[in-house]
């Protein structure tokens, strides 16, 4: 009976960083393991990256303070600021309708 023995280090380094092909002086290839490229973060419905928002390892976004990490907004960090326009304007549409169809006078 063998005991196979698996690399579990090496693939949890795997699936964090990605591997790059680097030729040595004696002309052996060897991988070396750099940092993914983070992505913006992108609106939730039109999917545009957003503004104001940055982009890092969870190392370094948690060092930064919580006014830093997104715009002080309602959905700020999830919408970008034309779609947060519109539900804006479609929530003040839907209101106005239900305060019509009941008779209540706005003043």
């Amino acid at each position: 009976m063998r005991i196979i023995e698996l690399n579990v280090r090496g693939t949890r380094r795997r699936l964090k960083k990605r591997r790059v092909a680097v030729r040595t002086p004696s002309g052996k290839v060897v991988y070396h393991y750099k940092a993914k490229r983070h992505g913006p973060a992108r609106c939730a419905i039109c999917k545009k990256p957003l503004n104001a928002t940055p982009t890092g390892p969870k190392s370094s976004m948690k060092k930064l303070p919580k006014s830093k990490k997104r715009p002080n907004r309602p959905y700020g960090g999830y919408l970008c600021p034309s779609c947060f326009r519109k539900i804006v304007l479609k929530e003040a549409l839907r209101e106005g309708e239900i305060l019509l169809k009941g008779g209540i006078s706005v003043t």
